[in-house]
């Protein structure tokens, strides 16, 4: 197992995969997003034409299982920015660590570690202060969601985010089974980068 950044052509080369990773991934709960390639495609260039984000890969002999992505808080969507106003942490100092996207196969290996770490190192040489990510809000009692579900709270503590209480914002996306988009709330995590 390889985990690494993407950059220049290898990037390039990449991003069509990583849009159908994220497609795959993130149809299942809590996401069930009902994805759409040319949109994911678009979404995705703005990592290659940004100097300060980040795509991080995870290959299994050469094929693409995972990956996350990353950029300043200040150039991501202006919702996640508004979500900051009244907190006291600077834009200029926070790191969004957006996606993280692996295939059910390759989980409790440490990968989600890697990319949190390729990330976070990321995020010091800018000289980020802070690295945050939103996480989906579903109803504890929603349809969809599976007996088996194990929520990610106890590995983002374990790497010292915790719920900013009260910061939230709304992306919109179409879920499976709807006819068109719709606002979903999303709760943002926080912790300090430590030098």
């Amino acid at each position: 197992m390889e985990v690494r950044p993407l950059t220049g052509d290898d990037l390039a080369r990449a991003l069509p995969e990583v849009a159908r990773l994220r497609i795959e991934v993130f149809r299942a709960w809590p996401y069930l997003y009902d994805g759409d390639l040319a949109y994911e495609e678009r979404y995705l260039q703005s990592y290659r034409e940004s100097d300060a984000a980040i795509v991080v890969g995870a290959f299994d002999e050469g094929r693409l299982v995972g990956a996350a992505t990353g950029t300043p808080m200040e150039d991501h969507a202006e919702d996640f920015a508004r979500a900051f106003e009244d907190t006291g942490y600077p834009l200029d100092e926070i790191f969004y660590c957006a996606e993280s996207v692996l295939l059910p196969d390759y989980r409790g290996q440490g990968i989600g570690h890697a990319f949190f770490d390729q990330r976070e190192a990321h995020a010091r040489a800018l000289g980020r202060r802070f690295a945050a990510f939103c996480g989906v809000v579903r109803s504890n009692d929603h349809p969809d969601r599976p007996e088996d579900y194990l929520p990610l709270d106890g590995f983002w503590r374990k790497r010292g985010y915790y719920p900013l209480a009260g910061v939230m914002a709304e992306f919109s996306w179409k879920d499976i089974g709807e006819t068109e988009q719709s606002r979903k709330p999303l709760q943002f995590w926080i912790r300090k980068l430590e030098p």
